[in-house]
């Protein structure tokens, strides 16, 4: 008789496994168990067994997540290592950063949640119609306390159009504290579990050390979330999480001619119902700001997407500075989105922005970047969004975005 060794950082996951469909693995620091049960009738009732004894390790008793949920959990284990830098270390410089830290950080989301018109809105008069607000609550109890942290950081970012009427909301951090959060929150939500499947095959081959969700949301009502890697991938790993279709192929394509070998960040929405998106964030290769705006724009022509217009061409080129990032969001029916991601604007430009948007007062911007923790975005996005992927909830067109990180927290002495 066998005997398999579990702790408390041990968890179960479905695997298929020498071709058993009803096989499944217990994963340990040091060692992965694959389990093969006579049929399928038996999988589920040995990895909740199983998973209840982990459970007791941990000092949790029974487990209050869905069995479903749990064999589905997708920690990722890779049979070899792959390098893995964090995003930050291609981000700009971290002279624009907020200085929030320790419980500052949630202080300061849960601060300007409330300087977001439409949301305020929806939490002072939540209707069947609006809950917009709830779904930011649900999103906001599925991140880790600062109390499990042992180490690494959890990261907190924030984006916003100029006119505030679409955010982004994203945290991250350590695959070990993140990753069952995640699962609940996407099982709370309704997400399917072939995408939770797909999380844990893409999780499997890269074998991220940070992974994080992510939430969309906007004032008619829209409400999306996904999960993301914010660490350096191969492309050729990235294009994996992708669905198939013209738009990754040319992606692929494109990459290589310009010798863009890896990304720095490549996640995906876990919507209900297809297409379903993938975005992948790469730098843009060239040695000087003209060299990398010139392979930037030849992205625009590649996937066929109209290019940035041309008072704001002349607006990036009067505050140039290299390091321009893209995000390239693909399905199975084509390009989503495409976005130019310009380093730390200074104040000047995004005043100038938001005129050009036809946002006529900075006040409300401001307020809720001040909330935030007072420094600037880290990253202004110029995208576009195709026609028809808007779902009449999304401005579709060209918009601008202001990226905000907002702090991290580390471990407590």
């Amino acid at each position: 008789m066998g005997v398999i060794e579990i702790g408390a950082e041990s968890f179960v996951r479905k695997e298929k496994k020498n071709k058993q469909a009803h096989a499944f693995a217990v994963v340990s620091p040091k060692r992965t168990f694959f389990m093969y049960p006579d049929n399928a009738s038996e999988t589920d009732p040995w990895m909740r067994a199983i998973t209840g004894q982990i459970d007791i390790l941990k000092g949790n008793g029974r487990s209050s997540t869905p069995a479903t949920a749990v064999a589905s959990s997708p920690t990722p284990v890779a049979s070899a290592p792959v390098e893995k830098t964090p995003v930050s270390s291609s981000a700009p410089a971290s002279s624009n950063n907020n200085n929030n830290n320790g419980s500052g950080v949630r202080d300061a989301l849960d601060k300007a949640k409330y300087l977001v018109p439409f949301l305020l809105e929806s939490a002072q008069d939540p209707t069947d119609d609006n809950k917009v607000y709830e779904f930011w609550q649900i999103w906001s109890e599925s991140m880790p306390p600062q109390e499990e942290l042992v180490e690494g950081a959890i990261t907190f970012e924030v984006a916003t159009s100029a006119d505030m009427e679409k955010l982004t909301w994203r945290t991250s951090g350590p695959q070990t504290i993140f990753i069952q959060r995640m699962v609940d929150f996407f099982w709370n939500v309704g997400a399917p579990e072939t995408e939770i499947d797909r999380l844990n095959d893409v999780g499997s081959l890269i074998n991220p050390v940070s992974i994080g969700s992510w939430i969309d949301m906007s004032a008619k009502g829209g409400m999306d979330g996904g999960w993301f890697f914010p660490v350096e991938v191969p492309t050729k790993f990235a294009a994996e999480a992708s669905d198939e279709g013209d738009a990754i192929d040319i992606f692929s394509t494109w990459a290589q001619q310009h010798d863009i070998t890896h990304c720095i960040s490549v996640g995906r929405d876990m919507g209900a119902a297809p297409p379903r998106q993938t975005e992948i964030r790469c730098m843009v290769s060239g040695s000087s700001f003209e060299a990398q705006l010139s392979v930037a724009l030849s992205a625009y022509e590649a996937f066929g997407v109209p290019t940035i217009p041309d008072d704001v061409l002349s607006m990036i080129r009067e505050n140039q500075k290299p390091g321009l990032a893209l995000s390239i969001i693909t399905s199975s029916e084509g390009i989503v989105r495409l976005g130019l991601l310009f380093p730390t604007p200074p104040k000047s430009l995004v005043s100038s922005l938001c005129n050009l948007s036809g946002v006529p007062s900075t006040t409300n911007l401001f307020a809720f970047e001040s909330a935030l923790g007072g420094a600037g975005p880290q990253w202004v996005e110029f995208q576009y969004l195709m026609k028809g992927f808007g779902y009449g909830v999304y401005k579709e067109g060209f918009d601008v975005i202001f990226h905000y990180l907002v702090g991290e927290e580390t471990p407590k002495n």
